[in-house]
């Protein structure tokens, strides 16, 4: 028998259907800690749907954790619990697919060794999911494995992102380091810090459209621009005033992003297009829903195979070329460097300092408006600090 934890799950839409997103968390039952939390915009769908992605990823995050593990679910939607229990009938062909999904996922776990059961619960008591679900209808997507230490409250970090504008409080126990407390794992001497900075969301981002170099290049929305204010305030808040460079991406919306943190440090920022988004080439500007529906097997070989490349586009081999090269070149400038990019940039930089490889960088979670940290030392010795900071 496996571990028990229990999955909390939520999902909401501003108008059903309307922006919609889905938040969901993972819990050991016996210490109340929370393990894992995910939240994603979904664009334009119901509640019900986002109620189901929810589960799944619910579903997902406890498989991670443990693959036979015993799952209690917790949600407030009766549909899903009655329908999920077998109790209900699946009438709507969306629901039927989702349901499929989650029940592929139960059978994994069962195959494990584990097993799944589904309770309802008050609204009043699912209220860590519903802060993630709105995290995810604001436009912030969460995808965090945590430490398992007690949780302080009953909320996640990540509901602080509700505020527009408003810079996140340090979740505990997740201070930033300073370069010091690094330096004690690290190396000694003069060291060069990089802090990598996602850009805000645009319509692209909380429409799931794939948005790369070369394609449509939107602004942030009022959303994103009230996440690039809370991270110029979050760098700002461990990097001294005019003590660092900011560098940017040649798209809008890094630029954008990376205009309000340089402002919150007192310098210019500049720009290097090394920096960019992956090219998509004759994808750019596709819905993520519809390439799965009819484009999987492609989908899934770009993700899969770093040579391969859309028409027009760039190959994720393409991609690790261009922006280890610009990484390269801020080490070799030294000092404090805080590059705006975008995910896969990030992602590229993390898997390479860590030594992951390219079939499980994808586990690297990269939101919009998070932080991560690099120290390098004198003699190449290298500490990543934190990732994934909102």
């Amino acid at each position: 028998m496996g571990r028990r934890l229990t999955v909390e799950a939520d999902g909401g839409s501003r108008g059903n259907p309307g922006v919609a997103g889905y938040g969901a968390l993972v819990r050991d039952p016996e210490t109340g800690a929370v393990l894992a939390e995910r939240a994603e915009p979904l664009g334009i769908a119901s509640n019900n749907v986002a109620e189901y992605r929810g589960l799944i990823a619910g579903l997902e995050a406890a498989r991670r954790i443990d693959p036979g593990a015993v799952v209690d679910v917790a949600m407030d939607s009766k549909l899903v619990v009655e329908q999920m229990s077998g109790r209900w009938k699946i009438k709507h062909e969306d629901m039927r697919r989702l349901a499929l999904q989650a029940r592929d996922l139960v059978r994994e776990i069962t195959a494990a060794g584990g097993s799944v059961a589904y309770r309802w619960v008050p609204r009043e008591r699912n209220k860590a999911a519903d802060a993630l679900s709105n995290v995810a209808m604001d436009g912030r997507t969460v995808d965090r494995m945590l430490s398992g230490e007690p949780a302080v409250d009953d909320l996640p970090a990540a509901a602080a992102a509700t505020v527009p504008g408003a810079a996140p409080p340090e979740p505990a126990g997740r201070r930033a380091p300073a370069s010091g407390d690094v330096a004690a794992v690290a190396g000694t001497g003069t060291s060069t810090r990089v802090v990598l900075v996602r850009h805000g969301v645009t319509d692209f981002t909380t429409t799931g459209r794939l948005d790369g170099r070369g394609g449509a290049d939107p602004s942030l929305n009022a959303v994103g621009r009230a996440q690039a204010r809370a991270a110029g305030a979050a760098v700002a808040s461990f990097v001294e005033d005019g003590r660092a460079t900011v560098i940017t991406s040649s798209l809008a919306r890094a630029r954008e992003t990376g205009a309000a943190v340089a402002a919150a440090l007192g310098v210019e920022p500049t720009v290097d297009a090394d920096w960019d988004e992956q090219g998509f080439g004759d994808w750019d500007g596709a819905s993520m829903q519809a390439l799965v529906e009819g484009s999987r097997d492609e989908l899934l070989r770009l993700r899969d195979d770093p040579t391969y490349a859309r028409p027009g586009g760039e190959s994720h081999a393409d991609l690790t070329r261009r922006v280890l090269s610009a990484y390269d070149r801020v080490v070799a400038a030294g000092g404090t460097t805080v590059v705006v990019c975008h995910r896969k940039p990030i992602m590229v930089v993390l898997a390479h300092l860590l030594d992951i490889p390219h079939e499980r960088m994808w586990r690297l979670a990269t939101a919009p408006g998070s932080l991560s940290a690099v120290e390098v030392w004198e003699g190449g010795q290298v500490a990543v600090a934190f990732t994934n900071r909102l």
